[in-house]
């Protein structure tokens, strides 16, 4: 395996897990772990990846963390891809240590953070989610713990008011919605929700670190703040200015930044925490959103990130930590329903593809049986 240093467009395309081979292979090995498929088609569609990404840029949807996370998805319980994954897991862990240096000498020099420091897709949250689930006891993987606890910290802003010490100074990613001074995103995929699911499946696992349940608290207290309620139940903005919050209506319940991702993040941080009254909130939250035929219409798509298969997903994730499941399994149905009113997604991929929403419409189907972790990168379990 070689590693290039420089890093252009048809090599990224190849190697993203969010819309390349390597998410489509997700598909492939969730099939194969079901008997529905061969290992050969997961092998195949890998072997063409080519020489990896372990610059600057590599995360968790790009790169050689991106090829671990499928070939530990892969390997399962076998003994398949061992070499490989040994390999990858030494240059996870120094490209870790690495981006952990450049993050703490920034926060250090009281600059501002940018999502690709900290976030799910890009940055050391998803570093994180891969490190949990192949180096769970490493040193890295407290780290990027120890890391997240200290970007929960307020931080004085340029002027002079404290603000998230997660609040970025440029706008949100591909939205086209210009925030002058920056915003504090609230999202699994880009904001503090993604930080706070980690930390708190983390707990769940047993790894802990100093200020970890503080850190916590101070999110969801944040959060508290900037939650809204009304006769269609309760939501979070997608992002906080120093102007304003938005937005102020109900957007699409969207596994990215709407109500089924903020709630699955709260959910998990009540169990770990053993705050029932969070878990509790969360929960009905995402009960009043599937109960709203506005916040539903507003989904136009299959896909995982801003369609009906992030939604099924996250259903599904919450129904298993739910004091009521069947609460939630009871609109599986609906919603695939909803889901085969749209058109296939033109895209192929993982993210926003076909291989995504057919992963979590097979999922939600009564017959799917024992579904395997594949959606661990979305920090839904």
């Amino acid at each position: 395996m070689t590693v290039p240093s420089a890093l252009d467009p048809a090599t990224a395309t190849r190697q993203s897990l969010a819309h390349g081979p390597l998410g489509m292979a997700l598909l492939h090995v969730e099939r194969a772990r079901c008997g529905n498929g061969p290992w050969e088609a997961v092998h195949r569609r890998l072997a063409v990846i080519g020489p990896l990404i372990e610059g600057p840029e590599a995360s968790l949807f790009l790169g050689a963390p991106a090829m671990a996370y499928v070939l530990h998805l892969a390997a399962a319980d076998s003994n398949r891809y061992a070499g490989a994954l040994h390999a990858l897991d030494g240059i996870v862990a120094a490209h870790t240590r690495r981006r952990l240096d450049t993050a703490h000498d920034r926060i250090d020099k009281s600059r501002q953070a940018a999502f690709a420091e900290y976030d799910l897709l890009r940055g050391l949250t998803g570093l994180g989610v891969l490190l949990l689930r192949r180096q769970p006891d490493s040193v890295e993987t407290k780290r990027v713990l120890e890391y997240l606890v200290r970007l929960t910290e307020p931080i004085k802003g340029p002027k002079g008011i404290r603000i998230p010490g997660w609040w970025v100074w440029h706008a949100p990613t591909n939205l086209g919605a210009p925030t002058p001074g920056g915003h504090a995103n609230v999202g699994l995929a880009h904001g503090i929700a993604g930080p706070l699911a980690l930390l708190a499946l983390a707990k769940r696992k047993g790894v802990v670190v100093d200020g970890q349940d503080d850190a916590m608290m101070r999110i969801c207290r944040w959060l508290d703040r900037i939650r809204q309620s009304d006769h269609r139940g309760t939501r979070w903005p997608r992002w906080v200015t120093e102007a304003a919050v938005v937005p102020v209506r109900p957007a699409a319940p969207s596994w990215c930044y709407g109500t089924p991702g903020l709630a699955r993040a709260q959910q998990l941080a009540g169990i770990a925490m053993e705050d029932d009254h969070r878990k509790r909130m969360a929960e009905r939250a995402l009960l009043d959103c599937l109960a709203d035929p506005l916040q539903l219409n507003r989904l136009t798509d299959r896909g995982l990130c801003h369609g009906v298969g992030g939604l099924l997903r996250t259903v599904e994730r919450v129904a298993e930590d739910a004091e009521t499941p069947s609460v939630f399994t009871d609109r599986l149905h609906q919603l695939r329903q909803h889901s085969l009113t749209m058109g296939p997604p033109e895209e192929t991929g993982f993210l926003e593809g076909a291989a995504g929403a057919a992963l979590a419409f097979q999922c939600a189907e009564p017959d799917a049986g024992g579904v395997g972790d594949w959606d661990a990168c979305l920090l839904l379990v």
